[in-house]
């Protein structure tokens, strides 16, 4: 497994656990799986409650964030639900000038995360 896979694994399973409290009915796309679906697309997390869709969700990593991520982006925006992206602290510039060049940044909410060890 890649180091962006497994951030991206690690990441979405953070957040799985997370948003459990507030959505009941969660399903996840890990890399390369399409077990998920919404209207024919498979984003990395599905979220919902009492059989409706509220929100879709992509974790995004270092390698990720692109202009053919930004399209897909685009595509997911206009499925009629919230839009969630999850980006590297240190790319949210980045992912931001792109969400304004496609003309998503009202269509689009955005988190980061960033990893961090300790050492005593």
């Amino acid at each position: 497994m890649e180091y962006s896979d497994l951030i991206h694994e690690i990441i979405l399973e953070h957040l799985r656990k997370r948003l459990s409290r507030e959505y009941k009915e969660i399903g996840i796309n890990r890399t390369g799986e399409q077990k998920a679906e919404y209207k024919g697309h498979y984003p990395d997390m599905i979220l919902g409650n009492h059989g409706m869709v509220l929100a879709l969700l992509e974790v995004e990593t270092a390698e990720s964030i692109s202009e053919k991520e930004g399209e897909r982006w685009k595509v997911l925006s206009d499925l009629g639900v919230k839009l969630i992206l999850m980006v590297p602290k240190d790319l949210k510039v980045k992912a931001t000038e792109l969400l304004w060049a496609k003309g998503l940044m009202g269509k689009a909410s955005m988190g980061t995360y960033e990893i961090s060890v300790h050492m005593p």
